[in-house]
Formats: C-alpha cells, sequence, structure tokens
C-alpha cells in the first residue's frame, strides 16, 4: 500500500510539473514543489512538512522550539531555493501555503498578550531559521484585536487589511530577498445597470446621497459589488433593490477603470445591459438610496445635458443607446468550470465580433 502511494503521488506531480517524495516522520509527509519564475509575485516553492491536518497538536516547549531554531537549517540562497519548514517546532500552531510561507492557525490563537507575543517571536525564530518566507496572521475582531500592537512592535508584523471581523497582517522574514507578499486589493467594482423595457423606456434614478444629489440628474442604477458576488447578480440584485424592477442581465456594455477613489483606492465601473421582465409600470424607489425613479424615454435619456461633451461619458452613453436600439450586444457573460487544483466555477465575460452589430461587424 506504502508503494502504491508513493507511485501515485509520483504521477500527480509529474502530471502537475512537481516533484515529490515521501517521509514516514510521524504525522508528516514533505512536498517539494517546482520553482517558479524568477521575480514572480508568488514566493518560490518550497520543502514543507506538514502535519496530517491542519490543527494537529504543536509542541508547547519553549526548550524545543529554541532548539529547533537553533540546529542547522539551509536556508535557501535564492527566491527559488527549496527551504524545509517544519511545522512542529514553534509553539505556535500554522500550515505551510503554497508560496514558501506559513498561515498562522487563528483558531488556536491566546488571548493571553503576554503568552501571545512569547511564543510568536519563538516562532518567528524558528520559521525564519528554517527559511520561510511570507508568514500571515488573520487576527478575529472583537476577540484578538488586543494582538495587533504586540505582532506588530514585537514581532515585526505590518497591517494588510482589514475586514469588520479580522484584521489581517502580515510579515516577511528573508532578510536578502524583495518582498513578494501581494498587497491589499487595489480596486473596489461597481455595477451600473442600463435597463430597457418592451416599450423602449430606460429605467432612470435620482440620487438622495453622494455628488448627484440635488442637482437633478437622471441615471442608471449603480452599487458596488459584494465580495463572493457576480456582476451580472450583482445588477439584477441592485436593480431590484433600487428599483423593485426585475431584470434579466444581457451584456457587458463597457468597462471604466480609474484611480484615486475611497481612500486611494482604483474603481472599475462595469455597466450592463439588462431587459426589464414586461408588464412593470410602477417602479418604487429605494427611499433610503434615492429621491425618486421612473421609466425615461430613450431620446429623453440621449438628451439630457449632464455630461455631455465629455469624451468618455459619451462613448458610454452611446454603447448604451445602441444596446436600447438592437445595434449593440456588448460582452457575454457565462458561469463556467474553472477548476485547476480543485472544482471551481468562475465568471468568464466575452465578445463576439459576429453578435456584436448588424451585418456581422462589431461597431468601433
Amino acid at each position: 500500500l506504502g508503494s502504491l502511494i508513493k507511485r501515485r503521488l509520483a504521477i500527480n506531480c509529474v502530471r502537475q510539473g512537481l516533484t515529490a517524495k515521501t517521509t514516514t516522520s510521524g504525522r508528516t509527509a514533505s512536498v517539494v514543489a517546482a520553482a517558479t519564475p524568477s521575480g514572480s509575485s508568488h514566493s518560490a516553492p518550497y520543502t514543507a512538512t506538514t502535519p496530517a491536518a491542519a490543527t494537529a497538536a504543536q509542541p508547547s516547549s519553549h526548550n524545543r522550539a529554541a532548539a529547533a531554531a537553533s540546529k542547522t537549517m539551509s536556508a535557501p540562497s535564492s527566491p527559488t531555493a527549496a527551504a524545509t519548514i517544519d511545522l512542529t517546532a514553534a509553539p505556535i500552531a500554522a500550515k505551510a501555503d503554497m508560496y514558501g510561507g506559513v498561515i498562522i492557525d487563528e483558531s488556536r490563537l491566546t488571548s493571553d498578550i503576554d503568552q501571545f507575543t512569547r511564543d510568536l517571536k519563538t516562532s518567528m525564530s524558528v520559521w525564519s531559521a528554517q527559511g520561510v518566507r511570507g508568514v500571515w496572521l488573520r487576527l478575529p475582531s472583537p476577540s484578538h484585536i488586543a494582538l495587533v500592537a504586540p505582532a506588530v512592535q514585537a514581532a515585526g508584523f505590518r497591517p494588510h487589511h482589514a475586514e469588520a471581523d479580522h484584521v489581517m497582517l502580515c510579515a516577511w522574514l528573508p532578510q536578502d530577498q524583495p518582498c513578494t507578499l501581494p498587497p491589499n486589493a487595489s480596486h473596489q467594482v461597481g455595477v451600473g445597470a442600463f435597463v430597457v423595457d418592451e416599450h423602449g423606456r430606460v429605467l432612470v434614478v435620482q440620487e438622495r446621497n453622494g455628488p448627484l444629489k440635488g442637482r437633478g440628474v437622471w441615471k442608471m442604477p449603480t452599487g458596488l459589488v459584494h465580495a463572493g458576488e457576480d456582476l451580472h447578480t450583482a445588477a439584477v440584485r441592485e436593480v431590484e433593490e433600487e428599483t423593485g424592477v426585475r431584470a434579466a442581465f444581457e451584456g457587458v456594455l463597457a468597462v471604466r477603470q480609474a484611480h484615486g477613489f475611497a481612500f486611494g483606492k482604483s474603481d472599475l465601473f462595469v455597466c450592463v445591459g439588462m431587459r426589464a421582465e414586461p408588464g412593470q409600470e410602477r417602479v418604487v424607489a429605494q427611499e433610503s438610496e434615492l429621491e425618486a425613479a421612473k421609466w425615461m424615454p430613450l431620446s429623453e435619456y440621449a438628451s439630457q445635458p449632464f455630461m455631455q461633451g465629455v469624451p468618455l461619458y459619451d462613448r458610454l452613453r452611446e454603447r448604451c443607446i445602441a444596446y436600447a436600439q438592437g445595434r449593440y450586444k456588448g460582452m457575454r457573460a457565462e458561469k463556467m468550470e474553472a477548476g485547476f487544483l480543485k472544482p471551481r466555477s468562475d465568471l468568464l465575460m466575452w465578445g463576439d465580433q459576429a453578435e456584436n452589430a448588424d451585418g456581422g461587424e462589431a461597431e468601433p
């Protein structure tokens, strides 16, 4: 059985461009991954000696950890060299990631600040001696928020990002290599829904808040895409939330990228074309977000003076009008199987030139 497992492991790794070997040291197994190109944003591969489960027991003795750190270990001399990571040697439980780093097990963190500080400093010494590259530390909020200061001040961590339920910290250990840890997300994503009904009218709203408040501007419904939400799903949700109108997504009409938005983030605005279900004369404006909402004739929408003469908005309005008139379909979007290492379904958007305009040619 052992030989069969080794053969199957070797076959699977060859298929993925990897080499592998197994050891029988208790509950651990060693895997050596193939090197990534130099300069990649992903850290180099490594040999990771991992527990059979991410929550396997870790030694609590600082003597064992100190002894492990003091052993002679060959740290990688370049980003593509292999490093040995023994996760049983550090007092803090962690699991190896795929890029030569470790992710601390937040479920096993102590809330005692002094104990945490001692364990973290010892663990960082052990991991540094073993050639670990990046260390990720997710601190649940509010239960462990007091651990942020000691992690930053005593162990060299820096903030990466924060959400309502956690603060994420990270640390880069190699002193002779540039940090390749990925930065926090650079963009927020918004969606605008250009909705047309069976009479060729456009669904428009007036904002109660924001830069267009009180300007009398009629615009398409817009909103932010939630984490884990697909673009077309977000558009359907925003339209129904803001106006009560049920509409079906048909295509991506345009995408605008801008910089310097909320707290320095860049912004992606995706304008989508949608068709309303027939028979929806009544529009109900969401009071917390909108002053008003209604159906507007396409000609009236196109002739609004606001943003006239601004090249980007002129082109965007042109694409929307072409969609309403059936001359432009934009890019279709479809959820498709995309799993490589594990099953996954992703949203793919693409354009078909033959379907974008009359006569088989896409409009410029």
